[in-house]
Protein backbone atom coordinates (compact mmCIF):
# COMPACT_ATOMS: atom_id res chain seq x y z
CA UNK A 1 0.00 0.00 0.00
CA UNK A 2 1.14 3.19 -0.80
CA UNK A 3 1.56 6.03 1.61
CA UNK A 4 0.85 10.45 0.11
CA UNK A 5 3.18 12.28 2.17
CA UNK A 6 0.69 14.89 2.39
CA UNK A 7 -1.31 12.36 4.54
CA UNK A 8 1.77 10.96 6.82
CA UNK A 9 2.25 14.48 7.57
CA UNK A 10 -1.14 15.34 8.33
CA UNK A 11 -1.68 12.55 10.95
CA UNK A 12 1.52 13.20 12.47
CA UNK A 13 0.73 16.89 13.16
CA UNK A 14 -2.50 15.68 14.23
CA UNK A 15 -1.58 13.09 16.51
CA UNK A 16 1.37 15.13 18.45
CA UNK A 17 -0.22 19.10 18.05
CA UNK A 18 -4.13 18.71 17.76
CA UNK A 19 -4.51 15.81 20.41
CA UNK A 20 -1.90 15.45 22.54
CA UNK A 21 -1.20 11.23 22.48
CA UNK A 22 -4.29 9.90 22.15
CA UNK A 23 -6.44 12.30 24.00
CA UNK A 24 -8.03 13.59 20.88
CA UNK A 25 -9.59 10.00 19.98
CA UNK A 26 -10.16 8.87 23.56
CA UNK A 27 -13.95 9.58 25.44
CA UNK A 28 -13.92 12.82 26.95
CA UNK A 29 -15.37 13.04 30.69
CA UNK A 30 -19.15 13.76 30.91
CA UNK A 31 -21.23 14.25 33.70
CA UNK A 32 -23.12 11.03 34.41
CA UNK A 33 -25.98 10.12 37.16
CA UNK A 34 -24.02 8.89 40.44
CA UNK A 35 -24.87 5.00 40.84
CA UNK A 36 -26.19 3.97 43.95
CA UNK A 37 -25.21 0.49 45.29
CA UNK A 38 -28.40 -1.76 45.08
CA UNK A 39 -29.00 -1.94 49.19
CA UNK A 40 -28.94 2.13 48.94
CA UNK A 41 -31.00 2.51 45.77
CA UNK A 42 -34.32 -0.08 46.72
CA UNK A 43 -36.04 -1.03 49.58
CA UNK A 44 -34.64 -3.22 52.10
CA UNK A 45 -38.16 -5.02 52.23
CA UNK A 46 -37.67 -6.73 48.95
CA UNK A 47 -36.81 -10.47 48.74
CA UNK A 48 -36.03 -11.17 45.50
CA UNK A 49 -32.69 -11.67 43.67
CA UNK A 50 -30.38 -8.63 44.07
CA UNK A 51 -28.76 -8.89 40.10
CA UNK A 52 -25.58 -6.39 40.05
CA UNK A 53 -25.22 -6.01 35.98
CA UNK A 54 -21.73 -4.93 34.45
CA UNK A 55 -22.96 -2.50 31.78
CA UNK A 56 -26.06 -0.10 31.25
CA UNK A 57 -27.61 -1.99 28.44
CA UNK A 58 -27.14 -5.34 30.11
CA UNK A 59 -28.49 -4.28 33.06
CA UNK A 60 -31.45 -3.11 30.84
CA UNK A 61 -31.76 -7.20 29.27
CA UNK A 62 -31.37 -8.24 32.89
CA UNK A 63 -34.30 -6.57 33.83
CA UNK A 64 -36.41 -7.58 31.46
CA UNK A 65 -36.32 -11.18 31.77
CA UNK A 66 -35.98 -11.00 35.34
CA UNK A 67 -39.26 -8.88 35.46
CA UNK A 68 -40.29 -7.79 39.44
CA UNK A 69 -38.46 -10.95 40.81
CA UNK A 70 -35.28 -9.11 40.60
CA UNK A 71 -34.05 -5.82 41.27
CA UNK A 72 -30.97 -5.05 38.79
CA UNK A 73 -28.12 -2.45 39.47
CA UNK A 74 -25.43 -1.26 36.90
CA UNK A 75 -21.79 -1.31 38.02
CA UNK A 76 -20.76 0.46 35.55
CA UNK A 77 -22.10 4.22 35.65
CA UNK A 78 -24.49 5.57 32.88
CA UNK A 79 -22.01 7.35 29.92
CA UNK A 80 -18.94 5.69 30.95
CA UNK A 81 -17.35 3.48 29.05
CA UNK A 82 -16.43 -0.24 29.99
CA UNK A 83 -13.20 -0.19 28.28
CA UNK A 84 -11.90 2.36 30.61
CA UNK A 85 -13.51 1.53 33.96
CA UNK A 86 -11.73 0.86 36.65
CA UNK A 87 -13.33 -0.16 39.84
CA UNK A 88 -13.78 1.32 43.46
CA UNK A 89 -14.19 0.59 47.15
CA UNK A 90 -17.92 0.90 46.48
CA UNK A 91 -17.98 -1.10 43.76
CA UNK A 92 -16.54 -3.95 45.37
CA UNK A 93 -18.31 -3.85 47.98
CA UNK A 94 -22.40 -3.46 45.29
CA UNK A 95 -20.35 -7.33 44.05
CA UNK A 96 -20.23 -8.58 47.47
CA UNK A 97 -24.11 -7.51 48.60
CA UNK A 98 -25.83 -9.19 45.53
CA UNK A 99 -27.16 -12.60 44.85
CA UNK A 100 -25.74 -12.89 40.50
CA UNK A 101 -23.55 -10.74 39.00
CA UNK A 102 -23.81 -10.42 35.02
CA UNK A 103 -21.21 -9.48 32.51
CA UNK A 104 -21.01 -9.14 29.22
CA UNK A 105 -17.34 -11.77 29.27
CA UNK A 106 -15.67 -12.90 26.64
CA UNK A 107 -12.77 -10.16 27.41
CA UNK A 108 -15.30 -6.64 27.35
CA UNK A 109 -14.38 -6.42 31.50
CA UNK A 110 -11.04 -5.82 31.30
CA UNK A 111 -11.18 -5.11 35.26
CA UNK A 112 -13.04 -8.04 35.97
CA UNK A 113 -9.87 -10.35 37.91
CA UNK A 114 -9.31 -7.84 40.07
CA UNK A 115 -12.84 -7.09 40.82
CA UNK A 116 -13.58 -10.82 41.55
CA UNK A 117 -10.23 -11.52 43.30
CA UNK A 118 -11.49 -9.10 45.85
CA UNK A 119 -15.01 -9.25 46.53
CA UNK A 120 -16.52 -11.76 44.40
CA UNK A 121 -15.39 -15.04 46.22
CA UNK A 122 -17.70 -17.47 45.46
CA UNK A 123 -20.36 -15.33 43.77
CA UNK A 124 -22.54 -17.11 40.75
CA UNK A 125 -21.60 -15.04 37.67
CA UNK A 126 -23.67 -14.89 34.45
CA UNK A 127 -21.28 -14.88 31.39
CA UNK A 128 -24.20 -13.67 28.41
CA UNK A 129 -22.06 -13.99 25.62
CA UNK A 130 -20.35 -17.19 26.87
CA UNK A 131 -20.93 -19.79 23.94
CA UNK A 132 -21.51 -17.17 20.96
CA UNK A 133 -18.22 -17.87 18.22
CA UNK A 134 -16.48 -14.39 18.34
CA UNK A 135 -15.71 -12.71 15.58
CA UNK A 136 -11.89 -12.47 15.06
CA UNK A 137 -10.62 -9.28 13.99
CA UNK A 138 -8.54 -11.01 11.36
CA UNK A 139 -11.42 -10.23 9.34
CA UNK A 140 -11.79 -7.05 9.47
CA UNK A 141 -10.78 -4.52 6.04
CA UNK A 142 -6.88 -4.04 7.10
CA UNK A 143 -6.18 -0.62 7.24
CA UNK A 144 -2.47 -0.94 7.36
CA UNK A 145 0.73 -3.01 6.08
CA UNK A 146 0.99 -6.02 8.39
CA UNK A 147 4.59 -3.81 9.28
CA UNK A 148 3.36 -0.76 10.25
CA UNK A 149 0.04 -2.51 11.93
CA UNK A 150 0.19 -2.29 16.16
CA UNK A 151 -0.94 -5.37 17.48
CA UNK A 152 -4.17 -3.91 19.12
CA UNK A 153 -6.22 -6.93 17.98
CA UNK A 154 -8.27 -8.73 21.32
CA UNK A 155 -6.41 -11.56 22.52
CA UNK A 156 -9.84 -12.95 22.35
CA UNK A 157 -11.86 -11.48 19.33
CA UNK A 158 -14.48 -8.63 19.20
CA UNK A 159 -16.45 -8.65 22.22
CA UNK A 160 -19.33 -6.20 21.06
CA UNK A 161 -21.71 -8.77 19.92
CA UNK A 162 -24.83 -7.00 21.92
CA UNK A 163 -24.72 -5.26 18.39
CA UNK A 164 -26.68 -7.62 16.51
CA UNK A 165 -30.16 -8.09 18.42
CA UNK A 166 -30.54 -11.50 16.82
CA UNK A 167 -27.27 -12.61 19.02
CA UNK A 168 -28.91 -10.69 22.53
CA UNK A 169 -31.75 -13.46 22.08
CA UNK A 170 -29.05 -16.00 23.20
CA UNK A 171 -27.54 -13.79 25.63
CA UNK A 172 -31.33 -13.74 26.74
CA UNK A 173 -31.38 -17.26 26.83
CA UNK A 174 -28.34 -17.58 29.24
CA UNK A 175 -29.45 -14.75 31.20
CA UNK A 176 -32.73 -16.82 31.94
CA UNK A 177 -31.18 -20.08 32.61
CA UNK A 178 -28.86 -18.09 35.38
CA UNK A 179 -31.78 -16.38 37.11
CA UNK A 180 -33.95 -19.11 37.21
CA UNK A 181 -30.49 -21.61 38.54
CA UNK A 182 -30.64 -19.18 41.28
CA UNK A 183 -34.34 -18.91 41.43
CA UNK A 184 -36.22 -22.06 40.58
CA UNK A 185 -39.68 -20.75 41.92
CA UNK A 186 -39.43 -17.88 39.07
CA UNK A 187 -38.00 -19.88 36.41
CA UNK A 188 -41.57 -20.31 34.79
CA UNK A 189 -41.62 -16.41 34.69
CA UNK A 190 -38.18 -16.03 33.47
CA UNK A 191 -38.49 -18.31 30.58
CA UNK A 192 -42.24 -16.50 29.51
CA UNK A 193 -40.67 -12.71 29.60
CA UNK A 194 -37.39 -14.28 27.78
CA UNK A 195 -39.68 -15.71 25.09
CA UNK A 196 -41.63 -12.25 24.79
CA UNK A 197 -38.19 -10.18 24.67
CA UNK A 198 -36.50 -12.35 22.00
CA UNK A 199 -39.50 -11.99 19.53
CA UNK A 200 -39.28 -8.04 20.64
CA UNK A 201 -35.83 -8.79 19.73
CA UNK A 202 -36.69 -10.16 16.41
CA UNK A 203 -38.88 -6.85 15.52
CA UNK A 204 -36.15 -5.01 16.14
CA UNK A 205 -34.15 -6.83 13.86
CA UNK A 206 -37.01 -6.31 11.11
CA UNK A 207 -36.72 -2.26 11.84
CA UNK A 208 -33.29 -1.96 11.45
CA UNK A 209 -33.38 -3.65 8.22
CA UNK A 210 -35.55 -1.86 7.28
CA UNK A 211 -34.19 1.94 8.69
CA UNK A 212 -31.19 0.63 5.80
CA UNK A 213 -32.83 -1.30 3.08
CA UNK A 214 -32.59 1.96 0.62
CA UNK A 215 -28.76 2.69 1.78
CA UNK A 216 -26.97 1.67 -1.84
CA UNK A 217 -24.18 -0.95 -1.78
CA UNK A 218 -21.71 1.44 -2.84
CA UNK A 219 -22.30 3.26 0.36
CA UNK A 220 -22.97 0.44 2.92
CA UNK A 221 -19.53 1.16 4.30
CA UNK A 222 -18.28 1.95 8.01
CA UNK A 223 -15.57 4.03 9.68
CA UNK A 224 -15.88 4.33 13.13
CA UNK A 225 -13.65 5.44 16.29
CA UNK A 226 -12.65 1.99 17.55
CA UNK A 227 -13.89 -1.47 15.83
CA UNK A 228 -17.12 -1.98 17.05
CA UNK A 229 -19.44 -2.19 15.29
CA UNK A 230 -18.34 -5.52 13.06
CA UNK A 231 -21.40 -7.63 14.31
CA UNK A 232 -23.78 -4.94 13.93
CA UNK A 233 -22.48 -5.31 9.61
CA UNK A 234 -22.15 -8.35 9.79
CA UNK A 235 -26.04 -8.72 10.11
CA UNK A 236 -26.95 -6.03 8.27
CA UNK A 237 -24.64 -6.68 5.15
CA UNK A 238 -22.57 -3.43 5.69
CA UNK A 239 -18.61 -3.16 5.63
CA UNK A 240 -16.40 -1.56 8.07
CA UNK A 241 -13.70 0.02 6.34
CA UNK A 242 -11.58 1.04 9.35
CA UNK A 243 -11.28 2.98 12.68
CA UNK A 244 -9.15 5.64 14.23
CA UNK A 245 -8.07 3.27 16.71
CA UNK A 246 -7.44 0.12 15.17
CA UNK A 247 -8.74 -2.13 18.43
CA UNK A 248 -11.48 -3.34 19.56
CA UNK A 249 -10.86 -1.49 22.95
CA UNK A 250 -10.74 2.14 23.42
CA UNK A 251 -7.49 2.06 25.14
CA UNK A 252 -5.13 1.78 21.61
CA UNK A 253 -3.66 4.54 20.12
CA UNK A 254 -3.08 3.97 16.98
CA UNK A 255 0.17 5.46 15.02
CA UNK A 256 1.30 7.41 12.52
CA UNK A 257 1.29 5.24 10.25
CA UNK A 258 -1.82 3.13 10.74
CA UNK A 259 -3.90 6.66 10.15
CA UNK A 260 -2.42 7.41 7.21
CA UNK A 261 -3.48 3.80 5.67
CA UNK A 262 -6.91 4.48 7.13
CA UNK A 263 -7.02 8.06 4.85
CA UNK A 264 -6.03 5.90 2.10
CA UNK A 265 -9.01 3.08 2.51
CA UNK A 266 -11.32 6.10 3.13
CA UNK A 267 -10.47 7.82 -0.35
CA UNK A 268 -10.12 4.30 -1.87
CA UNK A 269 -13.72 3.14 -0.82
CA UNK A 270 -15.70 6.02 -0.75
CA UNK A 271 -16.98 5.83 2.64
CA UNK A 272 -19.27 8.18 2.87
CA UNK A 273 -18.83 9.66 6.95
CA UNK A 274 -17.30 7.91 10.21
CA UNK A 275 -19.22 6.67 13.03
CA UNK A 276 -18.25 8.14 16.82
CA UNK A 277 -19.50 7.03 20.18
CA UNK A 278 -21.29 9.88 22.01
CA UNK A 279 -18.85 11.65 24.34
CA UNK A 280 -15.64 11.24 22.16
CA UNK A 281 -13.73 14.08 21.45
CA UNK A 282 -14.50 14.98 17.24
CA UNK A 283 -11.59 16.35 16.50
CA UNK A 284 -9.02 14.21 14.93
CA UNK A 285 -12.21 12.75 12.75
CA UNK A 286 -12.89 16.09 11.56
CA UNK A 287 -9.57 16.69 10.62
CA UNK A 288 -9.77 13.28 8.87
CA UNK A 289 -13.24 14.59 7.38
CA UNK A 290 -11.45 17.67 6.16
CA UNK A 291 -9.02 15.56 4.09
CA UNK A 292 -11.14 12.86 2.86
CA UNK A 293 -14.76 14.29 2.42
CA UNK A 294 -16.08 12.17 5.22
CA UNK A 295 -19.43 13.00 7.12
CA UNK A 296 -19.09 12.64 10.77
CA UNK A 297 -21.54 11.05 12.76
CA UNK A 298 -20.93 11.77 16.75
CA UNK A 299 -23.87 10.64 18.45
CA UNK A 300 -24.01 7.02 18.48
CA UNK A 301 -24.47 4.74 22.00
CA UNK A 302 -22.68 1.54 21.56
CA UNK A 303 -21.70 0.63 25.12
CA UNK A 304 -23.77 2.78 27.25
CA UNK A 305 -27.33 3.81 27.97
CA UNK A 306 -28.39 6.90 28.23
CA UNK A 307 -30.50 8.13 30.84
CA UNK A 308 -34.33 8.48 30.88
CA UNK A 309 -34.15 11.32 29.26
CA UNK A 310 -31.64 10.80 26.51
CA UNK A 311 -32.27 9.04 22.96
CA UNK A 312 -30.81 5.35 24.39
CA UNK A 313 -32.92 4.87 27.63
CA UNK A 314 -33.21 0.77 26.79
CA UNK A 315 -31.18 -1.63 24.71
CA UNK A 316 -33.69 -1.76 22.39
CA UNK A 317 -34.04 2.29 21.87
CA UNK A 318 -30.28 2.27 21.59
CA UNK A 319 -30.10 -0.20 18.87
CA UNK A 320 -33.19 1.81 17.02
CA UNK A 321 -31.10 4.98 17.69
CA UNK A 322 -27.75 3.72 16.58
CA UNK A 323 -29.58 2.48 13.27
CA UNK A 324 -31.25 5.74 12.65
CA UNK A 325 -28.53 7.58 12.84
CA UNK A 326 -26.17 5.11 10.48
CA UNK A 327 -28.76 5.61 7.89
CA UNK A 328 -29.01 9.06 7.86
CA UNK A 329 -25.11 8.92 7.70
CA UNK A 330 -24.63 6.77 5.33
CA UNK A 331 -27.48 8.43 2.82
CA UNK A 332 -26.96 10.94 0.10
CA UNK A 333 -26.13 14.29 1.25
Amino acid sequence: MTFHPLSLCIISTLLLAACGPASGIKPTPSPVTPRATVSDSKTDAFTGLRVLAAESFLADIVQVVAGDRALVDTLVPVGVDPHAFHSTPTDLRSVAEVDLFVVNGVGLEAYLTDLMASAGEGKTVIEAAAGIPLRKMEEEAATADEGDHDDHDHEEGDPHLWLDPLLVQRYVDTISAGLAAADPDGAAVYAGNARAYQAQLSELDKEIRSLLVGVPAERRLLVTNHESLGYFADRYSLKVVGAILPSVSTGAEPSAGELAALVEQIKLTGAPAIFLEAGVNPQLARQLAEETGLRVVTDLYTESLTTTTGPAPSYLEMMRHNARSIAAGLAEQ
